[in-house]
């Protein structure tokens, strides 16, 4: 006969839940549960006062919690898919809760809807462009996803092309989809990037660390010279100078500044500022 075995409060990777507040800023790896502080009442596995992340506890609970990347729903739980660093940001209306992500230096990207992407158009199928990203596959982009298009009215775009755009479709299950307008149908700075420039690639990383609201790098650069400066999730970067000279300076400059110190970069830019 089948016998009926307890079943503990272990994550799928084999160790017990661990409370998310206990490892911000720790390294969490794939398969391990979090557990939030319970806000009402205690009525799940865990420790005392905590209980697991439930995203559908219905009107039971009042935490609202968004999931970042590396984090993924399972039922009513809390997954972690990747190795990263657990990081956690409060929400404006000021509710416990707030949005949950893991901080990893992945090298290829895996699309996230509302990113905002540089892509590269490798063939047009129809009414649909296939746009290279840098992820496992290609995102469709139609002509129609574009400010102003009609059927008349179609944009001017060819293989080759680089494309700002952001994600409307993310999904594992499905194949990505790009659009070059925003919610009111406006371009608001997407569309075709120039034909000249330089595109180049650096790290996940940098690139959240040269979108951050605080950032010195992208200041610094900007009173060296007058440029034009295209930044995509997916770790590509455009950028456009005066002359090729400077273009090709600012672009060193930004591929190194991952591995300077403040000291460091500080004194590079004294020296370009100078010459």
């Amino acid at each position: 006969m089948a016998e009926t075995l307890p079943v503990a409060s272990e994550s799928p990777a084999g160790c017990k839940a661990r409370a998310a507040r206990n490892v911000l800023g720790q390294v969490v790896l794939p398969g391990e549960e979090l557990l939030l502080p319970e806000q009402e009442e205690t009525d799940g596995v865990g420790v005392a006062g905590e209980r697991p992340l439930r995203l559908n506890a219905g009107m039971r609970s009042r935490l609202r919690v968004v999931c970042g990347p590396g984090l993924r729903r399972c039922g009513d739980r809390l997954l972690v898919t990747k190795c990263g660093r657990l990081r956690h940001k409060e929400s404006g209306s000021g509710s416990s809760g707030g949005i949950y992500w893991v901080d990893s230096q992945q090298k290829r990207y895996v699309p996230v809807k509302g990113d905002h992407v540089i892509g590269i158009v490798t063939a047009k199928s129809g009414d649909i462009f296939k746009v290279d990203v840098g992820g496992s596959e290609p995102a469709s982009l139609s002509y129609l996803a574009f400010e102003g298009a009609t059927k008349r009215n179609r944009p001017n775009v060819q293989v080759g092309d680089l494309i700002y755009g952001q994600f409307v479709v993310a999904n594992k299950d499905m194949e990505p989809e790009m659009v070059c307008i925003d919610s009111c149908g406006r371009a608001n700075g997407m569309g075709v990037i120039g034909q000249d420039g330089l595109l180049f690639k650096v790290t996940l990383g940098l690139i959240r660390k040269l979108l951050a609201p605080d950032c010195e790098i992208i200041q610094e650069v900007g009173k060296l010279y007058p440029l034009e400066i295209v930044f995509g999730m997916n770790g590509r970067i455009w950028v456009k100078a005066k002359t090729i000279q400077q273009t090709l300076i600012l672009a060193n400059i930004l591929e190194a500044c991952e591995h300077m110190t403040t000291e460091q970069r500080k004194q590079i830019f004294a020296r370009l500022a100078e010459s």
